[in-house]
């Protein structure tokens, strides 16, 4: 008995991250707070190494909600680059990490039908982020100034927690880098001191199953090109 209890787990858990992707399209169904509540709790049982638990949620519904994605879209629209408070992606690009990147690019694009130099087409893509992807919930992670590498590592698994913890709920998320490339907007929308940092946001919901968009999922590293073996 026990083993087959334990067997039914590990398949939830290997079906939970399997099936986690980046949704682009949400319904409008709304998500309860007992549940937003039971997710957050759940994802706050991350591993945190430092032992202080760093990671601060902002968990935006509603018309606080619609007000940050119409400030977000109107400076994404105004052509103006975004000023983030740290550098989340490589300074310089370089093999192998340019072409991964390029193609999960391209394979989004393509699954779209935006050509190569549709440069009016992308920045409306890209202005999804900004809109939440229609998704009823916008989250925004914010962390303290003053605290080091470990930390963020440790609000690296926070995260992965609410991304695997939402399959649970049957809910989907979109993890986004975009909005920390907006902090005085971020931070003026919410009231957020700016002894933190916004880490990134995330979008949570339901997936809209007739989106095509939705069906986009990048193809990943094979094993032998990130882990080797060691025996002897």
């Amino acid at each position: 008995m026990k083993d087959s209890v334990a067997r039914n787990l590990a398949m939830t858990v290997h079906e939970a991250i399997a099936s986690r992707r980046s949704i682009r399209s949400f319904l409008p169904k709304k998500v309860e707070p007992e549940v937003l509540s039971d997710l957050l709790r759940l994802a706050g049982r991350a591993p945190s190494g430092s032992n202080i638990q760093p990671w601060q949620v902002h968990v935006v519904q509603g018309a606080a909600r619609d007000r940050l994605s119409a400030a977000l879209l109107s400076e994404h629209k105004s052509g103006r680059p975004g000023k983030p408070e740290y550098n989340y992606y490589p300074v310089s690009w370089r093999s192998p990490y340019i072409e991964r990147r390029r193609q999960t690019g391209w394979g989004l694009y393509q699954l779209l039908g935006i050509q190569k130099g549709d440069k009016e087409a992308m920045s409306l893509q890209h202005g999804r982020n900004f809109l939440f992807f229609d998704a009823p919930v916008a989250l925004i992670f914010t962390i303290d100034k003053d605290l080091q590498h470990g930390s963020w590592l440790d609000y690296g698994m926070f995260l992965q927690n609410i991304m695997i913890g939402a399959r649970g709920f049957g809910l989907h998320t979109c993890p986004q880098a975009a909005l920390a490339y907006y902090p005085e907007i971020v931070k003026s929308q919410l009231g957020i001191g700016d002894d933190r940092i916004v880490v990134c946001g995330m979008s949570l919901g339901y997936a809209d199953p007739d989106q095509l968009v939705n069906e986009f999922q990048p193809e990943r590293i094979p094993l032998e090109a990130f882990v080797k073996f060691y025996s002897e």
